[in-house]
Order: structure tokens, then sequence, then C-alpha cells
């Protein structure tokens, strides 16, 4: 195939001018670039934005084709992504509509191209017009109240028409490559690579299609190469080859990403065509559905190891998508590793990521909980309906099949619950649901990629409206804390099979709110700070949490820092208390990764790519080898401090996990201490023995003479010599506790911070002049002493440390 990319020389036709652009483009991207509208992310200049969606748009390209191209048989015009709405025309002649920003759109050029002087012209239209004209012809269906009505309607990102985290920008332009294909004598249709394995051994089967237009002998050429560069040629269109010597794909932590590179090639009268080429990892991977004790287990089960799922949910980068580039994602991916992460669910409501994404977790060992492309919503399931998205579905099961990293397909994002609840009580939309998700979307998957397991919801516990959130089988999606104002105990209570959502919101970093505000906008109840917050009562929420747990921050910044350690704090309740209990449950994945522009919410790492205090406890709380105390005090009694007098137990139960494939022996250490680091008593050390893929409890204990609101329990988990794990455990909350003032420093030694403290302190918060840098650890709990913290990226300029004895 030759190929030649239209990338470069674009122009958009706005107000009477020609505004250069190149591929990926888009209307408010462009605008935004050529100073012809503001910031749409800045205060709320989103509201003057949003018209601009209601219009539609003209984007042309003028070039030559190359002569390889023209001498091809046949030619194609290939839009690698499209968002949404166009006509397409070449030279003046029409080629064709798109309607769907999750499919790839081809169009023949058969007497259409020429050498010199094509003009490639794409309108787009509105698709806030196309909502309205949709809900006019068909009344307006059930879809999620924090968006622009009508969006089921269109085969477009779902939040690009707002979310209880994302604004109101329908965006329009081309966000892949648009490509000019030409073929001589045939190419490659289809490429599907199968694995069979057995005893220790791996054989893969190539199913290879072709399209052929002329009478000619026709073959196929399989080129394998190991990781370690051992090359294998199979010439003739091999059926099946076994592989010598195999290296496994592992997630994260349980092994190496040994990858393989397969290249087949099309050969027509003796000569290369075409090429397919990509990289497979040779593991199994199946979800493991099987009763036991505790209901019927929902675990990712690779290469017949059980895996505990350890991530969060990740969403579009950016609300303009022609800012989504390969080495902002691979960033983003490297930061979730450094965190521990071996897992990562594609959230239903965005849209289908570039391959480089999917490259990169095979790289790095992430395993992927694929949703497709439905959200919180109802679709009207009309025949041209189902063959648009049955087109999606299949070239989207194509493209990303082969990676090692892909774990499930997911058929949406909480319908079956919301219908289950009374979303929608029209027998046609009831009937319609079942049809997509329990016939129409896996018979296509089933046909397609019959090797990887589909699941038809989250959450679900398997379909047909049976029980969705039932916490002994399926997966959950559990927000009682956060919505239901639950306190973070709370999370105790629930031993879900598979927790693939639920969360905390947060404030983003002070530096990243300065670049959407004026200095007067910044209090929370501001119209500015609320139109960066898009959770009904979000604020109020928070505030609520806020004082249950800390005092009232004396300054704006301090409410930002006691936000994030409450989000933190909240996911550690969950995620310790589930990792205690590995096998009953056997999946923690966090709402939400990231965000996709300037604002409040429940993601780890801001818009701008700085962590949150939450992604340093996910860090630590996703570790390979971790200690977790399950404590007793007033937080999980009664905290009221009028209520009728009671007998507060005060008690510490530590639990090492081990999710490594080793047999572990540890060294536990922990003290009760007053707020000086004093240790009272004595401290108390135990050797532990801890198996693979396990967690082991140690004795409870009962400490009845610790003072209630003044001392505490330091613990640490070593291994070698070394401390892996370490935290503490108060018997109140951080509002009525007594800190010392732990008069803290911090001094840089080279690549490190070194931090001094007189006294106990609490969530230990090291702040650089950007707020930007990432370190080996931060938001810790320290005795009094020193803290080496190595920095792995950042300038150590205009260093400040606090904890929470600063906030009030």
């Amino acid at each position: 195939m030759k190929k030649q990319q239209l990338t470069t020389g674009w122009q958009l036709l706005w107000s009477g001018k020609l505004l250069d652009t190149q591929v990926p483009f888009s209307v408010y991207s462009d605008l935004l670039s050529h100073g012809e509208i503001e910031d749409p992310f800045y205060r709320d200049n989103e509201k003057e934005a949003l018209p601009l969606s209601e219009k539609d748009y003209v984007y042309r390209l003028a070039f030559d084709a190359e002569e390889e191209l023209l001498s091809c048989g046949k030619q194609w015009l290939n839009f690698g992504g499209i968002d949404t709405l166009a006509e397409i025309y070449l030279n003046g002649v029409f080629l064709g509509k798109t309607f769907n920003m999750h499919r790839a759109w081809e169009f023949p050029l058969e007497n259409i191209l020429k050498e010199k002087g094509n003009l490639l012209e794409v309108r787009l239209y509105s698709p806030t017009r196309y909502m309205e004209e949709q809900i006019a012809l068909h009344g307006a269906i059930p879809c999620n109240t924090d968006t622009l009505d009508g969006f089921p309607f269109l085969r477009k990102s779902s939040c690009m028409s707002g979310w209880d985290w994302a604004p109101k920008l329908p965006d329009m332009g081309i966000f892949r490559q648009v490509t000019l294909l030409g073929g001589k004598n045939g190419r490659l249709s289809d490429v599907h690579l199968r694995q069979k394995h057995e005893d220790g051994k791996v054989w893969i089967s190539f199913h290879v299609d072709m399209e052929v237009w002329k009478d000619a002998e026709s073959s196929y050429r399989v080129t394998l190469i190991s990781p370690h560069g051992e090359c294998v040629v199979l010439e003739d269109s091999p059926k099946e080859t076994e592989v010598h010597n195999p290296s496994l794909w592992w997630p994260r932590g349980y092994g190496k990403q040994d990858l393989y590179t397969v290249k087949v090639e099309a050969v027509i009268d003796g000569k290369t065509e075409d090429i397919w080429e990509r990289r497979i990892g040779l593991r199994t991977m199946k979800m493991r559905l099987e009763k036991d004790q505790w209901g019927e287990s929902f675990v990712h089960e690779v290469n017949g190891v059980d895996i505990f799922a350890m991530g969060a949910d990740y969403i579009p980068e950016d609300s303009l998508l022609p800012r989504i580039r390969e080495e902002k994602t691979r960033k983003l991916l490297e930061q979730c590793a450094l965190a521990n992460y071996n897992a990562l669910r594609v959230w239903g409501g965005a849209y289908y990521p570039d391959d480089w994404f999917y490259e990169a977790c095979d790289e790095l060992g992430i395993i992927i909980w694929q949703d497709f492309m439905f959200a919180c919503s109802t679709y009207l399931l009309t025949e041209e309906f189902e063959e648009n998205i049955s087109h999606e579905i299949e070239q989207n099961v194509r493209r990303i099949r082969h990676h090692a990293c892909l774990g499930l397909w997911c058929g949406n994002n909480e319908m079956e619950d919301m219908i289950l609840c009374g979303y929608t009580e029209t027998p046609r939309l009831r009937g319609d649901y079942t049809r997509m998700y329990s016939y129409v979307i896996p018979k296509i998957v089933k046909r397609v990629d019959p090797d990887t397991f589909y699941w038809p919801s989250s959450p679900s516990s398997g379909g047909d409206f049976d029980a969705p959130q039932d916490e002994t089988r399926g997966d959950a999606h559990y927000w009682q804390v956060w919505h239901g104002y639950k306190p973070f105990p709370d999370y105790r209570k629930h031993n879900f099979r598979y927790a693939s959502e639920f969360g905390f919101e947060s404030l983003p970093s002070l530096k990243t709110i300065e670049t959407f505000t004026l200095p007067e906008d910044r209090n929370v109840f501001s119209y500015v700070m609320e139109k960066h917050q898009r959770s009904e009562n979000g604020y109020a929420k928070m505030m609520v949490y806020m004082s249950q747990y800390f005092k009232y921050p004396k300054e704006f910044s301090l409410l930002v820092y006691a936000s994030q350690l409450m989000q933190g704090q909240a996911m550690r309740y969950a995620v310790e208390h589930w990792r205690r209990h590995r096998g009953q449950c056997m999946g923690a994945i966090v709402w939400q990764l990231n965000d996709c522009w300037p604002v409040a919410s429940w993601s780890s790492i801001d818009y701008f790519g700085r962590w949150k205090a939450l992604h340093y406890f996910e860090k630590r709380f996703f570790a390979p080898v971790m200690i977790s105390c399950c404590e007793e005090g007033l937080l999980t009694q009664n905290p009221n401090p009028n209520a009728r007098p009671y007998d507060v137990e005060k008690s510490i139960h530590l639990n090492v996990a081990n999710e490594t494939r080793e047999d572990i022996k540890v060294t536990v250490c922990y003290s009760l201490r007053d707020k000086y680091s004093n240790i009272i008593g004595k401290e108390t050390k135990a050797e532990v023995y801890v198996p693979a893929l396990s967690s082991v409890w140690l004795e409870k204990e009962v400490l009845p003479h610790a003072r209630l609101y003044g001392d505490h329990v330091f613990y640490t988990c070593g291994q070698g010599g070394e401390v892996v794990s370490e935290g503490s455990v108060i018997f109140s909350m951080p509002k009525f506790h007594e800190y010392a003032d732990p008069e803290l420093t911090a001094r840089i030694e080279g690549e490190e911070i070194v931090v001094t403290a007189k006294a106990y302190a609490a969530s230990v918060e090291l702040l650089n002049e950007e707020e930007d840098w990432v370190l080996s650890d931060n938001y810790f709990d320290m005795e009094a002493g020193e803290k080496r913290v190595r920095i792995l990226s950042g300038k150590a300029k205009s260093v400040r440390v606090r904890s929470i004895y600063d906030i009030g």
C-alpha cells in the first residue's frame, strides 16, 4: 500500500478569513490559537464559546498527489477520526457523509484524484443543531442531566456535551490522520492473531483476509521477532506456528512485559503489496467467575494467576482533542505506573483512545477495562443506529483486540443500574437496552474477538437487570461516600467483588486554580469557582466533609490542601480495606485518574499534570507490599463530642498485603507515641510470613491507656533492612487531635529533600514554586527527626512545607 498523509496546509474559513492549521485540528482549538476567541477554560468563557457549536464550518486543503499513488490500481481517502457530522468533497465531487466520531471513514477515489491541484473540502455541521432536530423528531429521551440534552442521538463523545467534571464544549474537527491510500493489486483487509497456551507451550494462529482485484497469485508471509531479537520468517500463508521458549507478558508487578513483533505481508505476484505490523504479548487473559464462599468471583486471571486490579478510571485528557498528543499520554501513563497501577478503566462516555495509548499500556503492564462508548443514558435502537454502532464496534474491536493489555470489553457505563432504578419506564427503551447489550454488541464481540471477555455494563452482576449492584458478584460503583455523605469508615462495611468506580472530590492545586481565576474569584462559592465545579452541590459536599474532619482552614490555599487530604484519606480507607480482604474483593479502580480541563473533580492528577495528594496516597496503598491498620476510635464509633458518654475503643489491627508472586518475610514494627514522638511503653517488633498473593492479619491490640486526643500509633513494614511501607493512625479526628507544632523545615541536598520535624507531623506536604514536581513521597506522616525524599522531576525552587497542624 502506498500512503500519503494529508497533515499540513489545511485552512479554516472563518469570517471572510483563512486560518492556517494542520491535522489534528478543531474549530475551538483553531479559533483559540489564532486569537479569534478567548480561552474557553478561563473564568466563565465557556458560555461564550458554546454558541460556536451552533454554526457550520468549512475546512479546505489544496494538495498534489504523489506519483506512486496515481499509478496504483485503486485509491481511497481515509479519515482516522472526524468529529462528527461532515460532508466530504474532493475536486468538487461529493464523496460521502460522516456521522460517527468513533469510526474511521474511507471513500474510494476512482477517477477523482489528480496529480496537481487537488482541493479537499470538509464541511462540518453543528452537533447541537442536530441534537435539537432529533429531539423535535423523536422527543427527548432520558440522559445525564449534567449535559446538553439530546447527546444520545449523536455518536460523539458524550462528555463533550458536559458532565459532572466536564465543560459543555461540543467541538468539531479532525482528530486523527487523514491519509490517501493506494493499492496496485490488492491489500490486507483483516489480520487476526489468536493464541493457544498448553503445558508451557504457545501457538499463534493467523487469520488473514486479503482483497485482490486482479487474477493473480496471492499469499502472505509472517515474520515473528521475539523480545530478545530472534527472527522467524514463515512463507506461503502459514496457519499456525509454535513459539519456542515463549516469554510471557504479565501485568505490572507480576512479571515482565515482554512483547513480540509480528509482521504480516500480503504477497501478490511475488511482490509485497501491503504490510500489517503490531506488537503482541503472549498471555492468557480472562475473567474468572466461579462460585465461592462469598458468592461468585469476578477477577482478572492472567497466565493462570489471579490479579488484584489496582488503578483508576481514565477520561479524555483534554476537552479540545487536538491537544491530546502521544507524549502527553505517555507521561500520564508512566505516572500511573509510578503510582503502582496495574489497571485502568477506559470510561464509556468518552472516545476510544489512540493506538499509542494501548501501546504504552502494553509496555507498562496496565490491564485495560474497555467500555464501549455508551454512558448514563438511553439509546433509541433504530435500524440506522444499529448499523452505525455495529460498524463502530467492529472497527474498534479489530483495532484494539491484539493488545496484550486488553482485559475485557464492557457494554456501557451505569445504564443497566440507572434503568433498573427508574431512569426510564418506557418499554421501547428498556427493550432497546436489552437488544443492544445482550444481543447486538456481544454478537459482534464474539465474532470478531472471541478470546476477550464481554461484560454487559458497569456496574453489573451479569446483565438483564439482575441486581447490578449485588455485592456478592460482578462489579460495583459505590458512591455513598461522597454523594451519600457517608463517613470514610463506611467503606469497611462493604466487600465488593470488584469496585470499578468510587471516588471523592478535591480542588486542584492552587497554581492550577490561578490559571482560570482572578484573585477575587478564589472563594469556593464564587461564581467562577462554581463554574469550575460541575458536580451539583459539590462544594457543599466538600464543606460538609471538611466540618467532620478538619478545623476551618485559615486561608484559601489551606482549603485546597485540606480538600486533597480528605480525598486521599477517603480512598485510603476504601482500598486498604479491600486489599485486606483479597480474594473476596479483587479490584479497586478509583474514580478518576485525570481531568479534561482545570476543575474541581475526583481526579488524582489535575489538568496540567500536577499530582494531587491522592496520587501519592495511591502510590502507597497500591504498593505491591503494603502494611495497613484497621483502627478503632472516635471516627469509627461515634465522633459526636456531645454524644452520651461511652467507652471509646482504641485499638489497632495491622495487616500486611503481598501482591507479588513470591512468598515474603517482613518485619513489622509499631509503637504508641505521644505528640512529640516519644514512645509510650515499648516498640513491638514481629517477623511476619506473608504468602504470595495474600494478606495476613496480625493480632488485634487494644490500647485502653492511649490518650484519645493526644496519642497516635506509628507502624512500619520492612524487607531486607529497608522500610517498604509505613503509616500512622490517631484515635480521634484531625480537628480534635492535639498536634504539637512540628516546626517543619526542608533543605535540599543534591536530588534529595531532607525534611526535619521536632514533633509528630501528619500529612506533610512539600511544594515547589510551580507545585509541579514529582517526589518519591509526599503527603506522608513522619515522626520527630528526619526524612529523606527524592526529587524525581521538577525544580527545587521556593520549597515550602506544611502539615495538618497548619490548617487551623
